[in-house]
């Protein structure tokens, strides 16, 4: 009795598995198809916010983008914390570069919370001139119809905020690869389905808010122990009722992962923060593993030819979505160069789960945090 109930449990997680990844590119399909509805003849005035922190890989050419922005009246405002910063040297060239560019440094902040990069928001917001202000990490590359893009969506007044999605630019080494996979493979395609059941959400990759949304919650000031600004800035600001809308832009980030202990830790952080934010997804979460399930089922089966079968169909199903996700929808070639590692990403990507269920240090920006309710304070 007992072993046919857990047969009968692994069974039905590998079906609701299998459900979700065809979820997953049926929902980002849609949004790959869906005509963009913003006013391509909305274009206001942009202040880009950019938190530094070090020379981060390939700083410059991030950097670069945005001053390369198909775009009228904006400002790019860059923020450290003191003028040892080591990206300085790196803005000073790109101000040299661009002499038609409005680019501003800032060192130094005056707010003060666990969260160094909202810290350095709460600045550069007081000192941009703009009044739609587009957020967005150190580590995002964008096209140069990227703020066209953006801005659009804003000729509705009802938007308060805007996101985008995004894809992972990997070193050549396999931890970096794993991180760029996860993004494109993984977390997104939750998103995705996110998306369509109405939840709300902003990501570092693009933080789009009016003045007036940001000032009604009370500024980026009330995040600033948040460990989760960007999702807690969608929440936060659709709770007041503006809409928050999702981008067609899709941008690039730096997976910059060098080990296994970058990567494990960098994985561990999102999982704990994720966890600490929204404690029933992330619990809800293991239904979207189908390996664990896959092998858990065929394991219990009567035969082998259901054992292969269990196998095959995890392999064909994740393989597809991934490659409908990530390769067609958000046009990341690694996922159709590297498909084969989804497996060993996915038994990975478990381990990161069951460690993010019982630890709250996290490790960011080379130092250690203690992550309780969703809230950061250094060790």
């Amino acid at each position: 009795m007992f072993w046919s109930i857990l047969k009968t449990i692994f069974d039905l997680g590998f079906g609701i598995a299998g459900i979700y990844y065809v979820a997953a590119f049926i929902s980002a399909w849609q949004f790959h198809v869906t005509k963009d509805e913003g006013r391509n003849d909305f274009l206001p005035s942009v202040s880009v916010l950019k938190p530094l922190h070090g020379a981060e890989p390939q700083l410059y050419e991030n950097l670069a983008s945005f001053c390369r922005q198909d775009y009228g009246d904006y400002e790019v405002l860059l923020a450290v914390d003191s003028s040892e910063d080591a990206a300085i040297p790196t803005v000073h060239q790109l101000i040299r570069d661009f002499p038609a560019a409005s680019i501003r440094l800032f060192i130094g902040t005056e707010a003060r919370g666990s969260n160094n990069k909202v810290e350095k928001l709460c600045r550069l917001a007081r000192e941009a001139h703009h009044d739609l202000l587009v957020v967005s990490d150190s580590d995002i590359r964008a096209d140069r119809d990227y703020l066209r893009r953006v801005a659009a969506v804003f000729g509705d007044t009802r938007v308060g905020a805007a996101t985008c999605f995004y894809r992972g630019i990997a070193r050549r080494n396999v931890w970096s690869e794993l991180e760029a996979l996860h993004v494109s493979t993984d977390f997104l395609p939750g998103a995705f389905v996110a998306r369509v059941l109405g939840v709300k959400f902003t990501f570092g990759a693009t933080m789009a808010v009016t003045r007036k949304a940001i000032q009604d919650i009370g500024g980026f000031e009330a995040l600033l122990d948040s460990a989760a600004d960007d999702r807690e800035l969608g929440h936060r600001i659709a709770e007041r009722g503006y809409k928050v809308e999702v981008t067609r832009s899709v941008v690039e980030t730096q997976c910059s992962s060098g080990s296994w202990r970058d990567f494990f830790r960098h994985q561990v952080r999102w999982g704990v923060v994720t966890r600490q934010s929204e404690l029933a997804g992330y619990l809800g979460y293991v239904f979207a593993q189908g390996l664990p399930w896959a092998v858990a089922a065929a394991a219990m089966a009567p035969s082998s030819r259901i054992t292969v079968g269990f196998l095959a169909a995890y392999l064909v199903l994740r393989t597809v979505m991934a490659l409908v996700v990530g390769d067609w929808v958000l046009g990341d070639r690694l996922v159709r160069k590297r498909w084969w590692m989804l497996p060993v990403h996915d038994a990975i990507g478990f381990l990161v789960w069951f460690v993010s269920l019982w630890v709250n240090r996290v490790y960011w920006q080379g130092e250690e945090y203690e992550s309780r309710q969703g809230r950061l304070s250094r060790v």
